[in-house]
This record gives C-alpha cells, sequence and structure tokens, in this order.
C-alpha cells in the first residue's frame, strides 16, 4: 500500500467505517510507516469537528415504519457480481459496443434490428485476411484492481460528503450570524455604532439602593445610550423618563421600562445630544411627564462635559 491509497483510507479509518480486509491492510501499513500517522489525525480531527458542530436531535418517531414501507415496494435488482460484469462488458468486440448504442446511417433509431453482428464479421468488414480476423480485448481486471477503484470511488464520496457538511455548518452559523445583525435592536445597533467613532466616550453613575446606570455617547454622531442594571422598582403605572438636561433647561429623551431583575436594560435617547449635555433619568407617571418636564428629583445624573 501507497501513501496515497494510505491518505483514501484514513477519513474511513477514522470513522470505523473499513471492511476487514481493508483495516487489517490499512493497520500493517500504518505499523510499517508511522510516518503516515498525520493522515489519521488529520481526519480524526475533521471527524471530532464535524460531530461537535451537530446539535443532537431526536429521529422522527415515524422513521422506521416509512423506511421498512418503502424498502417492502421498492423494486429489488438481481445480485451481480462487479468481477463478472466488468469482464463481460469488456469482452464485447468493440464493433458491436458501437453498434447497440450508435444507430447507422440511414437507419431510424427506432428500426429494428435486421442481423446479428459476430467478431468474424465485423473483423472482415474492417478488411482484415482470414489468418488476422482477431478482436483485440483488454484483459478483465482483476479483483484487487476492482477492489481498489471501488475503495478511492467509495472515500473520494465520503470525503465530499464531509466537505458539504462543513459547508452547511459554517453557512448555517453564517446565515444565523448575519440574522442576529441585521436584527439587532436600534439601542444595541446605536451603542455598537458609538463604540466604534473616534470621539466615543462613556461615564458611569452608582444609586443609591445599589443600582448601576453607564452612558455611552458620541458628539460627532449626536447620539447617547444609556446601559443600566439593577434600577429601583417602580409602580405599574409609573415609567422611567430619559432626559437632556441643558442651560437649566430639560428635554426629554423618551420613556422605557426596566428589563427583569438580573438583566440590563440598553435604551437609546430620543433626540440629538450637545455638547455639555447632562443625561438624567427621573420616574415619571406612565407614558412620561405630562408637563414636558420632570416632575421628581432625577435618580441618575450623568455629566457629558
Amino acid at each position: 500500500m501507497d501513501e496515497q491509497e494510505f491518505a483514501e483510507l484514513a477519513a474511513g479509518y477514522a470513522l470505523d467505517a473499513l471492511s476487514p480486509a481493508d483495516r487489517r491492510a490499512f493497520e500493517t501499513a500504518r505499523a510499517e510507516h508511522p510516518e503516515w500517522e498525520h493522515w489519521i489525525v488529520s481526519d480524526a480531527a475533521t471527524a471530532t469537528a464535524l460531530a461537535d458542530a451537530v446539535t443532537d436531535a431526536a429521529p422522527p418517531l415515524t422513521m422506521r415504519s416509512t423506511l421498512l414501507s418503502r424498502i417492502a415496494t421498492m423494486p429489488q435488482l438481481p445480485e451481480i457480481d462487479a468481477a463478472a460484469a466488468a469482464a463481460a462488458h469488456l469482452d464485447a468486440p468493440p464493433s458491436l459496443a458501437a453498434a447497440s448504442s450508435v444507430p447507422a446511417a440511414g437507419v431510424a433509431p427506432d428500426a429494428p434490428e435486421t442481423a446479428d453482428v459476430d467478431a468474424a464479421t465485423a473483423a472482415e468488414a474492417s478488411g482484415a485476411s482470414g489468418s488476422d480476423r482477431r478482436v483485440m480485448v483488454e484483459p478483465a481486471p482483476t479483483t484487487t484492481t476492482i477492489q481498489a477503484i471501488s475503495r478511492r470511488n467509495w472515500t473520494k464520496g465520503l470525503l465530499t460528503l464531509a466537505a458539504s457538511l462543513v459547508i452547511l455548518v459554517v453557512l448555517g452559523f453564517g446565515a444565523v450570524t448575519i440574522n442576529q445583525y441585521v436584527n439587532r435592536p436600534p439601542a444595541v445597533a446605536a451603542l455598537q455604532e458609538i463604540e466604534s467613532a473616534p470621539d466615543a466616550q462613556s461615564a458611569t453613575a452608582e444609586l443609591t439602593d445599589g443600582g448601576i446606570a453607564t452612558a455611552h455617547w458620541s458628539e460627532s454622531l449626536g447620539k447617547a445610550v444609556l446601559v443600566s442594571d439593577g434600577l429601583p422598582a417602580i409602580a405599574e403605572d409609573e415609567s422611567f423618563e430619559l432626559w437632556f438636561v441643558r442651560d437649566g433647561g430639560a428635554v426629554s429623551a423618551g420613556t422605557f421600562d426596566a428589563a427583569t431583575e438580573g438583566a440590563s436594560t440598553t435604551t437609546l435617547l430620543d433626540g440629538a445630544l450637545e455638547p455639555g449635555d447632562t443625561i438624567a433619568v427621573t420616574v415619571e407617571p406612565e407614558g412620561g411627564s405630562p408637563t414636558g418636564s420632570p416632575s421628581s428629583d432625577p435618580i441618575i445624573q450623568i455629566p457629558t462635559a
């Protein structure tokens, strides 16, 4: 066994899918050529990566009955020995093979056959003498040759299947990633945009009851995002309201509800941030302050200047 054949059988060995004869031959070559071990290591790593990338899933309950019903109704072809079939095909004279596949000139494709042509007639038509009327045929392939070709084709198919699975896994992961990126919440998209800006800034404020809030902003983008965690509990008919505080006044920047306990809340402030603004949060009636101005003292104040 040469190294090429060893490499072709390595995938089947890694998947424990070799026949007993191939396995014995493979292990003998493996013992004689330790320098070929990298083929096994590479294919085993590929098989492990494919297995780890596929999530566990129970087969459909109807799979067994469906397979059995299809097997029962599918026509079964008679068994044919590969060596005998190959030898029979190669024993046919070239002229007969051509006559069986290409219609004669002037004869319709569906015309019935009028005569059988044997090897001697074919040789006579080609101008050969009586003593040279011999048809040259290739010898039938040996069992070893047929098995080698079968192994090579099977291994190529196995590797093609493995490569296809890798592509499907990668494409599936890519599709999920793209979908998650495209369907990002506006606040998350804005936060990523701010963090990528050259003038991105952030500041953190702690609440008296243990909560924390971090403001992220970019003056060049005019955007600000507040990430809060552990905000105090408020009544069902109340909301948190964001404010841009500037020049002694306050401009509402929208309302939000805090996330459940243990999760942070990311909120994009409505409106454009101006240099020197202070980002503030108050507790207001549900839907926001009816007067357009804060009706209570801020629980969060983060200067941006």
